[in-house]
């Protein structure tokens, strides 16, 4: 059973323009913001103070001893804050450097299972990975003490640790953000009155009224976004809703994201039939924008209409996907969908640039509404392993090959279309690493 309830971020947005002078106001605090997560990386950002940011409230109380909030002139309610927004950065800049070690060391193809347990092992206990990186004996409480010295005696512990504290010098970075245009807010910090909200400054007993387009309230941790050139701001609360559960959902599906069919199902329902040819007049649309801009630059200084118009363009794109991803829902009526998890393109290859689409394409989006909306109705969203599902037979395993969307294979003369393959493997696929993760579970392994 998954949880009653599930995050979901609403928006806010102010009613009229923000006058000029409380937007420098805000843009203040912003700054201030900026100069306390910078100075948090900064010193703590390091292999050095590793221990100290898990949870956090040595961080805390060490700030509050070195004077900086007084110095600075920072109310407490953003100081603190600021700090744990960065600690918490800090934590994920971590967990990256981890993932991309741990990920070359089995790329490497030179080290043995046991030497590849031992070094996940050591990315997975923070106390273990603390120790290695800075030159340190490892030091663990009982029961993992007991674990770690079993996999030691079978691997080459000074080679592995010298391994592991070098990749983690070549690739882990300290964070740094020249952004001064957000901040997030205590429920101590604002207070919603007269269809609006009031905002704590850095003056003392002195907020900042903004009329806004509801007249939700809320009391949670929320996050300002300015936009001081167009004088508004977004406001971002993060609530929680309640999970839906349907009896009628029970079937098992695979689909594939597309381009042109939005998504597709293995038995060849396809949603968002409308997204390719939106998606190809809002390329156009850019396309022609960028060669009037760069030709007329001199005299063009503003972009206002311009951005107005992309906004739009990109708010009906969003539009239709949430609308097609609730028909998809509705009509499929899923309990399982299995996805194909594929690598995100690179900007700069030579498919972007010559498929403008390609760069435009809102794959990122719709899987991030895809995941929160089965979250919402009690949907199981897994992903699967995605290399060659489209030039892979779902019949008999075999590679075939694909014309103009029409997939065939020559040993079993299966032939359909190329997403319907696709889905029907991640199905395929799906379904097999579930059966064989049962198995596991049940012979103990």
């Amino acid at each position: 059973m998954g949880p009653d309830t599930v995050c979901k971020t609403v928006h806010q947005y102010n009613q009229v323009p923000i006058p000029k002078e409380d937007m420098a106001k805000l843009l203040e605090i912003g700054a201030d913001y900026q100069k306390v997560k910078n100075y948090i990386y900064t010193r703590y950002g390091g292999r050095g103070s590793l221990a100290k940011i898990y949870p956090g409230y040595t961080v805390q109380n060490e700030m509050t001893q070195s004077g900086l909030r007084v110095q600075w002139n920072m109310p407490s309610v953003y100081f603190y804050l600021a700090i744990f927004d960065a600690l918490g950065e800090i934590r994920s800049q971590w967990t990256r450097t981890k993932t991309k070690v741990i990920k070359l060391a089995g790329e490497n193809g030179d080290f043995s299972p046991e030497e590849m347990h031992y070094l996940r092992f050591l990315a997975k206990v923070n106390n273990a990975f603390e120790a290695v990186i800075n030159d340190q004996p490892v030091k663990l409480d009982a029961k993992l003490q007991r674990q770690y010295d079993s996999l030691a005696k079978a691997v080459d512990v000074p080679k592995l640790h010298h391994y592991l504290a070098r990749q983690v010098r070549r690739h882990h970075k300290k964070l740094y953000t020249d952004r001064a245009d957000g901040f997030s807010l205590s429920a101590k910090a604002y207070r919603y009155e007269n269809h609006g909200i009031a905002i704590a400054t850095k003056e003392k007993r002195k907020r900042i009224f903004v009329p806004l387009t509801d007249n939700n309230q809320y009391h949670v941790q929320i996050y300002l976004k300015l936009y001081p050139q167009e004088n508004r701001l977004e406001i971002k609360v993060p609530i929680q809703v309640a999970v839906r559960s349907h009896e009628d959902y029970s079937h098992v599906i695979g689909v594939v994201l597309g381009q042109y069919p939005m998504l597709t199902t293995d038995e060849g329902n396809q949603y968002g039939m409308d997204f390719g040819k939106m998606q190809l007049e809002y390329a156009k649309w850019l396309r022609s924008q960028t060669g009037s801009y760069n030709s007329n630059r001199q005299d063009n200084p503003g972009r206002k209409k311009y951005h107005a118009k992309k906004n739009r363009y990109e708010e009906q794109l969003h539009s239709y996907i949430n609308q097609e991803l609730n028909r998809f829902l509705q009509t499929e009526k899923p309990q399982v969908i299995y996805l194909p998890k594929l690598p995100r393109p690179l900007a700069g290859t030579s498919n972007v640039r010559a498929n403008p689409m390609a760069a435009l394409w809102q794959r990122g989006y719709i899987r991030k509404r895809l995941m929160q909306k089965c979250q919402e109705q009690s949907v199981k969203l897994v992903e699967v392993f995605g290399k060659n599902i489209s030039k892979e037979c779902s019949q008999c395993g075999a590679f075939g090959c694909t014309e103009k969307g029409i997939f065939f294979c020559a040993d079993c003369g299966n032939q359909m279309e190329d997403r319907v393959n696709g889905a029907k493997n991640a199905r395929k696929r799906g379904e097999g690493e579930t059966q064989s993760r049962k198995e596991k579970e049940t012979s103990g392994g």
